[in-house]
């Protein structure tokens, strides 16, 4: 292996703990599953200041105490709930870059169906004017999916399949763009459909220059 190769393979998500994990992980399956449901209603109906343990507490039927030992506070409840529909290792090792951005847009589509589609401009919005949400969410949900989908990048320039030169954080962006706007505006459809057009646009943008490939 090369000292590249070594360097790439120390960085990678596995080195890094797990962000769910910090979050704080119930023990009873059940109750995770009512939780989520609960704060991502809660989220839809009346934003994040509706969002209590109090509240989510008696919304599932537990002791109040029960959620304050798995979180902290509200902040890291909304962070769970989100991390909990989308994921945190979305751009799973499939052989292939293609493999790897479908999986991982896939998460954003399958998510944004479901009931964080339907909270994710209360939340956004409640983002821009508490700066700690803001800074959770970004650190416990978007940072793992992000250093999860550059591993995948990191693969793919490995194996030849995308160029050295790329502005990784603009692939991201670019990758995952179409689904939040699209999310948060309502103007065009989401289908799996569209999870294979941005995938081809992006690998279109990073693939390697060849012999008679003009860019």
């Amino acid at each position: 292996m090369s000292s590249r190769q070594q360097l790439r393979k120390a960085a990678s998500p596995e080195k890094h703990r797990s962000a769910a994990s910090s979050l704080g992980r119930p023990r009873d399956n059940r109750i995770d599953s009512e939780v989520v449901a609960a704060v991502l209603s809660t989220l839809k109906m009346g934003g994040y200041r509706a969002v209590t343990i109090d509240g989510i507490a008696r919304h599932v039927g537990r002791a109040r105490s029960s959620l304050y030992r798995r979180w902290p506070s509200k902040r890291h409840l909304v962070a769970y709930a989100v991390v909990s529909e989308l994921g945190e290792n979305p751009a799973a090792d499939t052989g292939t870059i293609r493999g790897d951005l479908e999986a991982a847009v896939g998460t954003l589509l399958r998510a944004f169906r479901g009931p964080l589609g339907r909270a994710l401009a209360g939340l956004v919005a409640d983002m821009a004017q508490d700066a700690a949400l803001a800074f959770t969410i970004r650190r416990r949900v978007l940072a793992p999916r992000r250093r999860s989908m550059r591993a995948a990048l990191d693969r793919a320039q490995l194996r030849g399949e995308a160029r050295e030169d790329i502005d990784v954080e603009l692939v991201l962006d670019m990758l995952t763009g179409p689904f939040y706007f699209r999310t948060l505006f309502g103007h065009v459809p989401m289908s799996v459909k569209t999870t294979r057009e941005v995938v081809d646009c992006v690998l279109r943008a990073i693939r390697p220059n060849t012999e008679g490939n003009v860019r």
